[in-house]
């Protein structure tokens, strides 16, 4: 067994592998840019090596800085982790020539799986169902409109080298091919330096579903169950859960022993996945389509190892020391469900738009055991840390499991109210609204759920009757702590009055609800009395109270006069009033907000590209305005209303920061 090994990585992913190490009895190595000289892995490891500046191409792609750092620390193995040079067969080869273990797969399996064009001719040579689609070159736009219309629309163009959903396009028709096919080509170079297109037929209703392999250096090979990876945004996973409720018993055979044949056919060992779409509207179950294999640890391999009880991490550690698996195909186990939430710094109330900046606060859910269900937090982050431009704006993966599908979905809503992330944009509440969606509890999902349920965007979880009544109450008992702290102020004119015990709440909306408190006892419009348990204090965040048989975890934050009231997927702006003030109330002039619509504001930060247009030109309502780059993928800015271009204060070339004017129309 090693001794010390080095972790090319950076983030939770980094601390997830010096983790289990530390327990294995393992030294680590942690490496980092200038950005994360502070942060938490490098802190988390017993040694740290700077690499060189934020840019990754100038650190943690840096094959060679790696090497040396192995050598100076004497380290004698490296963990990838995902991303980065985990999938890169050059750096495994020079690892191999410096006398370095990977703990991975072969060069040779990453080189041959690496290349989606060459994987899937050798998927069908092994046996496994691939995609009906073209897998040569394609050269011009017409090229590819000719094969798109002979494979049959719709199809989807992917450039060859892609992954984490960049360089993908959807074509229903010849125009679409003709508007997508370049900017496939320049994504592909853009991300990947490789612009080759390969063109397939588009699966209708898809379920994106892998399957978790692991192999030793002694030719055996398992398949751990699968992972249902449906619920995608852009092509790019936001939650996924094993196992599949799609997936029988006869499929998950068919699907494992297809895997184990093609991983079998590389001389494969390690951890790595296979990645299957599956036609939702075939319920034969037969009807599985090899996609391609990722040979490094996943993003979503917690899931694994909540059904298991393996830990994938350690089980790459051992296989990578030469160890062979301890277990059988037979001995595998499938034990409960597990669900992961990925937690981002972007916004979902403004099209997912990335946020980076200071994590002002950063509190996660309790890990550990609640009630029957487990809570589990991966995450490499801490309060008063940056959420960097440079990588990726992942926060924290919340894990959950339950002995029913139904229990860890519920122990997700409850864990995910737990948050309490300041200073930057986060997803929460929109992870927490797709916890609650009747469609995804009812397991009845494809890759196009997110597209589907909210193709006006996401504009909060829907409140219903007894969520207000629930707010309406939480509110009040907040107001009445405020009062009654208001009342010790000394020296106050007049005899004080004691703290109201009826009031007023006015949610966003302008509805309003009474509230009245009973000794212990909280009636709301008139209703049942139920009985009422919180304890707050001003200024605390995070309250937790009992309404009935009902808990609430609420996240509050004080705005003015008006509280900001943060749970079960949405976000509430609520007043609290004596009846008096209400009724006052009703007569105040409402502020307008300004008309910002004769502006072009960059919808994030990033780079313009291109600006297509001048000074007088008129556009249409649709019309292309500028290019933005964000997060190496491209966004078309359009024009929201027919009108004319008086001034365009940014320039092609130019950096912007969110709200930035980019455009000014008369």
């Amino acid at each position: 067994m090693f001794s010390k090994i080095l972790i090319a990585n950076r983030g939770e992913i980094a601390c997830r592998v010096i983790r289990t190490a530390r327990r294995m009895g393992i030294k680590t190595v942690a490496v980092y840019s200038d950005a994360d000289a502070r942060a938490p892995h490098v802190e988390l490891a017993d040694e740290a090596v700077r690499l060189g500046p934020p840019p990754a191409g100038e650190s943690y792609l840096k094959a060679d800085l790696i090497i040396e750092a192995c050598k100076a620390t004497g380290a004698e193995a490296v963990h990838p982790g995902y991303g980065f040079l985990s999938e890169r067969a050059s750096f495994v080869e020079a690892l191999e020539a410096a006398g370095i273990a990977f703990i991975g797969p072969p060069a040779n399996a990453i080189a041959a799986m690496g290349d989606k064009i060459e994987s899937k001719k050798l998927a069908r040579d092994a046996g496994v169902n691939v995609v009906p689609g073209y897998l040569g070159d394609i050269a011009t736009t017409d090229e590819a409109v000719t094969i798109a219309a002979d494979i049959g629309f719709p199809v989807m163009m992917k450039a060859s080298a892609g992954g984490g959903g960049k360089g993908m396009r959807l074509a229903w028709n010849e125009q679409d091919v003709r508007d997508g096919f370049e900017a496939t080509k320049r994504e592909g170079l853009a991300s990947f330096g490789d612009d080759r297109v390969f063109i397939e037929k588009f699966i209708e209703s898809p379920r994106h579903i892998e399957i978790q392999l692991l192999g030793d250096k002694h030719g055996n090979i398992v398949y751990l169950n699968e992972r249902e990876c449906s619920i995608q945004r852009r092509h790019q996973k936001v939650v996924e859960e094993a196992p599949s409720p799609f997936v029988t018993p006869e499929m998950r055979r068919a699907m494992g022993e297809q895997c184990v044949a093609l991983a079998r056919a590389v001389g494969y060992h390690s951890a790595g996945t296979v990645e299957l779409i599956v036609s939702g509207a075939d319920t034969t179950g037969e009807s599985f389509y090899f996609l391609e294999m990722n040979t490094r640890l996943q993003v979503e391999h917690p899931v694994t190892e909540e059904i298991t009880g393996l830990d994938l991490v350690e089980q790459m550690i051992r296989v990578a020391a030469g160890e062979p698996l301890a277990f059988t195909q037979h001995e595998v186990q499938l034990n409960g469900w597990s669900v992961e939430t990925r937690v981002y710094a972007e916004d979902p109330y403004r099209g997912f738009l990335p946020s980076t900046g200071r994590l002002v606060r950063y509190a996660p859910p309790k890990a550990g055991k609640n009630g029957e269900a487990r809570v589990r937090v991966d995450d490499g982050v801490r309060q008063g840390g940056e959420v960097s431009m440079f990588y990726d704006p992942m926060i924290a993966k919340l894990v959950t499991w339950g002995p029913t599908r139904e229990s860890a979905i519920d122990a997700q809503v409850e864990a995910l109210d737990g948050f309490d992330i300041g200073g930057i944009s986060h997803n929460v509440d929109f992870l927490s609204a797709l916890m609650q969606h009747p469609r995804f509890r009812s397991g009845e999902i494809t890759t196009g759920f997110i597209a589907e349920e909210y193709p006006e965007g996401f504009t909060g979880a829907p409140l219903d009757d007894t969520l207000t009544a629930d707010l309406s109450a939480l509110a009040a008992f907040i107001g009445t702590v405020h009062e009654s702290r208001a009342l010790l102020i000394d020296q106050q004119l007049g005899s004080p009055s004691p703290a109201a015990r009826e009031h007023v709440v006015r949610l966003d909306g302008g509805a309003e609800h009474h509230v009245r408190f009973t000794l212990d006892k909280v009636v709301v419009d008139g209703g049942e009395p139920l009985a009422f348990e919180a304890d707050y204090t001003p200024g605390q965040r995070l309250l937790r109270a009992r309404i009935g048989h009902r808990s609430r975890i609420v996240l509050v934050e004080k705005q003015g006069r008006s509280l900001k009231m943060t749970t079960r997927g949405g976000s509430h702006r609520v007043t609290v009033m004596t009846p008096r003030v209400a009724e006052l109330a009703r007569h105040m002039i409402e502020k307008v907000p300004p008309d910002l619509s004769r502006f072009l504001l960059a919808p994030m930060p990033g780079l313009v590209t291109r600006l297509h247009v001048a000074v007088g030109d008129k556009v249409e309502a649709g019309q292309a305005i500028a290019v933005m780059e964000a997060m190496k993928m491209e966004n078309i800015l359009r024009a929201e209303k027919s009108a004319t271009v008086k001034a365009t204060p940014v320039g092609a070339g130019e950096s912007v920061a969110v709200d930035q004017v980019i455009v000014e129309f008369e």
